[in-house]
């Protein structure tokens, strides 16, 4: 499991890197679908002084931990709710990055303006609602997770690897933990420059849908022709 935590380690440094994270507000998880197993950020520990060593692993199903040592992250049954709902994601990435979390603290979806949303999310990226009293008193980060798939019903997470929890911030996922926290910083650069364009323009218009479609399925539909070649994890 060596190579998992070590995948682990280096996607939640990258988030560091990219200036997505202050303090310890942000966490990226991987699984490892065949063993059955997550491995996720530990609980509270500063970025500066982490190690590959100190991710840690848990049980897909149980979310009990398999090793010794430190406590996961905080949201890590958020994380294990999401892979058990959508088969299809690899990696779970969580931060409060200042534009997306406005967004979420809003309660406002992010429309799609233009052909940069339209390049990596297909349609607004959705905001979950509020948690009752009840959820939020009882297990409230694995029901956390469960308002995030119920704003996914009719919805593909695959297309859309993005979500605002409400009044919290955003999840991202995609293929791996790396390809999870790649959609984070997508997101945030998106939620910033749709903040821009409401400054400009408080009314402004969606991007029609012909448009938007083109540009999302040129780099991921059956026919893509973006890039060189190398097939997308979101096809169709």
């Amino acid at each position: 499991m060596q190579s998992l935590k070590e995948q682990v380690y280096e996607a939640n440094m990258e988030l560091s890197r990219r200036g997505l994270v202050v303090l310890t507000w942000g966490n990226v998880s991987q699984v490892d679908r065949e063993r059955g197993i997550v491995a996720i950020k530990p609980s509270g520990v500063p970025y500066e002084t982490m190690t590959p060593e100190q991710i840690v692993l848990l049980d897909l199903e149980t979310g009990r931990p398999l090793e010794e040592g430190l406590k996961p992250s905080s949201d890590a049954p958020t994380h294990l709710a999401l892979y058990r709902a959508f088969a299809e994601i690899g990696g779970v990435t969580h931060t409060h990055s200042p534009c997306a979390t406005a967004w979420a603290q809003a309660g406002c979806e992010i429309p799609c303006f233009g052909t940069t949303h339209a390049d990596s999310f297909r349609g607004a990226v959705p905001v979950t609602r509020f948690l009752t009293p009840e959820e939020t008193e009882d297990a409230y980060e694995a029901n956390t997770g469960k308002v995030i798939v119920e704003a996914f019903q009719g919805r593909s997470p695959v297309h859309t690897p993005a979500v605002l929890a409400r009044g919290h911030g955003p999840f991202t996922w995609g293929r791996d933990g790396m390809d999870s926290v790649h959609n984070a910083i997508v997101l945030e650069e998106v939620a910033r420059m749709a903040m821009w364009t409401l400054s400009l323009a408080p009314g402004a218009e969606s991007l029609p849908g012909h448009i938007a479609d083109k540009h999302f399925l040129r780099k991921h539909g059956p026919n893509a022709y973006y890039g060189q070649g190398i097939p997308s994890a979101r096809q169709g």
